[in-house]
């Protein structure tokens, strides 16, 4: 059985992302056979918050080289998570 840990990776913290915490928007990194609903669970579980919507992307790896040879990153999931309106922020994403 997958742990809240299991499911959220880590959080992904770039300009974009960081314009949405205002609106109480937060990205992660999710392992990719996480679904909408493990992933809300999970949020709410190690945050203690309240979940409102989960958007997910499947982001393919880039292709790399070292010298001659040639392979991919590996591809993963990136979910957008909207928090409703009463609920506390995450302190993560703070300062």
């Amino acid at each position: 059985m997958k742990t809240a840990y299991d499911i959220i990776r880590k959080p992904i913290i770039t300009e974009q992302s960081m314009e949405g915490v205002q609106d109480k928007k937060y990205t992660f990194e999710v392992a990719v056979g996480a679904n909408k609903i493990e992933i809300k669970k999970a949020i709410e579980e190690i945050f203690k918050v309240k979940v409102d919507k989960v958007t997910t992307m499947n982001m393919k790896g880039k292709p790399k080289r070292m010298g001659v040879h040639a392979g991919f990153r590996p591809d993963w999931k990136k979910a957008m998570v909207k928090l409703t309106p009463d609920s506390k922020s995450i302190e993560l994403f703070e300062g």
